[in-house]
């Protein structure tokens, strides 16, 4: 369907399509990365680096790495070759291209094109690392002293490179208004998708219940989080609000925090309602939203996928007032927000929350807004209107 889409002139063009690295799964960036080259099956893929699984999924594409690719052991040292990444996407030769379309979390939108060729990127985030090293690293970093000059140099060189993309594309409201703050340019904004086959509502639960019906039965008592647990993200406020509370509490992902926020919910000598399960499988993880009471997202998103997939399974979401959640999330209808970013602010929301408010079917139709259909038409639609000007 989409190369029906595909004019005549755009389709006669010599297309990349890249992200920054693709050694991690197939998470949130990679996803939308993926649907971006869906549109363009002939494109070649350019990326710093590249894992043997990441090639294999991309079989049959012609896939450009940089010299990054040859350092060892580079998926464990990754965090530290974030210096070497702006000079490893300057190094592209893209000569031969007509159109180069980057979806950039930090780096892929500083490759260096010919006047002629058009640049387009799909901005999920200006790199929080460098533009907001306070949040990302915390208040009082001896490691963001430490990389002071280094993330200098990185605001400079990001500042300049944006200025040689023809059309930024952005995923939320949110960061474009952060594309004009940081770098002075305009961003049309073309929202994320959620996998609506995946997430589904369950059967067994698209009845609303009250809250009293609720409590101890096997589904719906516990609220759920799903997150990189990194110490920006905040989950510690949901760990200790839903101790304060004393409701259920359980928190999906894997990270640097992960041991921290273990022992923050251990209690000596007894069951804790707070479970730190780590990483799942896609199985358990669609049956954890299914038979949630409510998601909770405590950190300020650039968009939020995780609170679209819980409302595609019918859950309504509790979020932090702030970031892509007030894009997604619609108060009263299929969630509510909390604010101060505290853990009191949390806890009063917990205490006072009603699932039997919030309609199954309701939140599944906001999900269905952001279809992966809807996102690869506009993004269709932006390259052409570029590549036509």
């Amino acid at each position: 369907m989409l190369e029906n889409l595909l004019s005549k002139k755009l389709s006669s063009l010599k297309v990349t399509v890249g992200h920054d690295d693709l050694t991690v799964p197939y998470a949130g960036g990679e996803k939308i990365f993926c649907a971006i080259a869906e549109i363009f099956p002939q494109a070649d893929i350019f990326t710093s680096m590249a894992t043997k699984e990441w090639r294999e999924r991309l079989k049959g594409r012609k896939v450009l790495t940089s010299f990054m690719q040859r350092i060892p052991f580079k998926r464990k040292l990754q965090r530290a070759l974030f210096p070497f990444y702006p000079i490893a996407f300057e190094s592209f030769n893209f000569t031969d291209y007509d159109l180069v379309i980057s979806s950039s979390t930090r780096f892929a939108h500083g490759v260096i094109t010919k006047p002629e060729t058009k640049h387009i990127c799909y901005m999920h985030s200006p790199g929080r690392m460098f533009w907001e090293s306070e949040v990302y690293f915390g208040e009082g970093s001896k490691l963001k002293t430490l990389l002071s000059p280094a993330l200098s140099y990185l605001r400079l060189w990001d500042r300049i490179a944006a200025q040689r993309v023809n059309q930024f594309i952005a995923n939320s409201k949110n960061i474009a208004g952060k594309i004009k703050k940081y770098y002075g340019r305009e961003a049309k904004v073309v929202h994320p998708f959620v996998d609506l086959e995946r997430f589904k509502l369950n059967n067994r639960t698209t009845e609303p219940a009250s809250a009293e019906a609720s409590v101890g039965r096997q589904l719906n008592n516990y609220f759920l989080v799903v997150t990189r647990l990194a110490p920006w993200k905040r989950v510690d406020i949901a760990v200790r609000a839903a101790k304060r509370v004393g409701v259920r509490l359980k928190v999906v992902g894997g990270g640097s925090d992960k041991k921290r926020l273990q022992q923050m919910a251990h209690v000596e000598g007894k069951r804790s309602n707070v479970e730190i399960l780590g990483s799942v499988s896609d199985e358990k993880l669609v049956e954890l939203y299914r038979n949630c009471r409510a998601f909770i997202m405590t950190q300020e998103e650039d968009f939020g996928i995780t609170s679209l997939e819980a409302q595609a399974s019918g859950k309504p979401v509790i979020a932090y007032s702030a970031g892509g959640a007030l894009e997604t999330v619609v108060k009263g209808k299929t969630g509510e927000f909390f604010s101060p970013q505290a853990e009191e602010a949390l806890a009063k929301v917990l205490r006072s929350f009603d699932p039997g408010k919030y309609d199954p079917e309701t939140c599944r139709a906001n999900a269905e807004k952001f279809s992966k259909e809807r996102f690869q038409k506009q993004i269709l639609e932006t390259v052409k209107t570029v590549a036509d000007s």
